[in-house]
């Protein structure tokens, strides 16, 4: 398929139905390690697809106890995970990072030969040498990465949509891993599938989460906050001229039908400013952009945050500095907002 003149391998569910991902996988068993980000939304979308999937998580957390009210069945679709791992013919790594490095020495004795070891982020393999993970030789190794959070997929399975999601094969062992991964990630809800690598994924998606999708977009959303602020407008102003709008009028338009055509549909002074002022933006972030990028690519993001997960404390630390963010002037003004909005009273 052509995206702007580049041709890429992209699939859809038109290509691969999910009457032909369920032949593929009608002899499989799934087991999806890990109930937390993405574990609950492919899990529950693999179920009610049609596939066998069971789920492994410690007994006795949290999550085990959401899993239960999800409706997973302890003794029979719900098991420690070196029990679900036993039973499985696809292991679903979904643990976060630091928990794949932390359980990986469990996990590994039961990918027995011509399982399938199937990831949703290509950090674990993409930095083995930092983190361990070394599959063994006559497994599968996959990844299907839907572009979203497990709560995204779910919500817009529900709806009857899909969330686009890239797929890698790292290693086909058994020469069955091409059908394995297309039906998984059919299965689990994609929109469409476009080709990666472990590597390619691991950098775009360490690169956006410090970037667009979270790190940059709440520098830019609190910079301009300030700037209202000092210049005396108001919290509830500098806050809807600052995210309410971008969120609830403006996303949705270039969302549907693109920037172009978001800019095609604002005023002339709004086009004419827009217009303007994207150039200096551009050329101040770009420079930020290389870095960040440089910085995934040589291993030292990866390192960082191998290194910060490790520490006894971080989960306090972390707390610490999400409870910041969350008290900041600008998120509880954003927590009054939504409260005022009509759908919420």
């Amino acid at each position: 398929m052509n995206f702007g003149g580049v041709d890429e391998n992209v699939v859809t569910r038109d290509e691969f139905s999910l009457e032909k991902a369920r032949e593929v996988l009608k002899d499989e068993t799934i087991a999806v390690i890990g109930y937390g980000v993405q574990g609950p939304g492919q899990s529950m979308n693999l179920r009610d697809n049609g596939f066998r999937v069971i789920v492994g998580q410690r007994k006795g957390g949290k999550t085990w106890e959401k899993a239960v009210a999800d409706g997973w069945v302890p003794g029979e679709t719900l098991f420690e995970i070196e029990e679900a791992c036993r039973q499985a013919t696809i292991v679903q790594y979904l643990l976060s990072d630091a928990a794949q490095i932390e359980v990986w020495p469990r996990i590994k004795p039961y990918l027995t030969a011509g399982k399938a070891l199937y990831f949703s982020h290509g950090f674990g393999i993409t930095y083995k040498e930092r983190t361990g993970i070394i599959p063994p030789a006559d497994v599968d190794v996959i990844l299907v990465a839907p572009k979203g959070s497990g709560t995204s997929l779910r919500r817009m399975f529900l709806q009857g949509r899909g969330l686009n999601s890239s797929y890698a094969i790292f290693r086909d062992a058994t020469g069955k891993a091409k059908e394995r991964v297309m039906a998984l990630g059919i299965g689990v809800g994609s929109g469409y599938l476009f080709e990666t690598t472990f590597r390619k994924e691991v950098y775009s998606d360490l690169t956006g989460e410090r970037g667009t999708l979270m790190g940059a977009i709440q520098g830019l959303l609190l910079a301009q906050y300030e700037v209202l602020r000092e210049n005396g407008h108001s919290p509830s102003e500098a806050f809807n001229e600052t995210v309410e709008e971008l969120t609830q009028s403006l996303m949705p338009l270039f969302a549907e039908n693109g920037m172009d055509w978001m800019y095609a549909n604002c005023s002339t002074t709004a086009q004419r400013g827009a217009l303007d002022w994207m150039g200096p933006f551009h050329d101040a972030t770009k420079p930020v952009f290389e870095k960040l990028y440089q910085e995934v690519a040589c291993g030292n993001e990866a390192q960082r945050s191998i290194d910060a997960n490790g520490k006894p404390d971080y989960r306090e630390g972390l707390e610490k500095e999400l409870k910041a963010l969350r008290e900041s002037e600008m998120w509880r003004t954003g927590a009054v907002v939504r409260r005022l909005r009509p759908e919420n009273q």
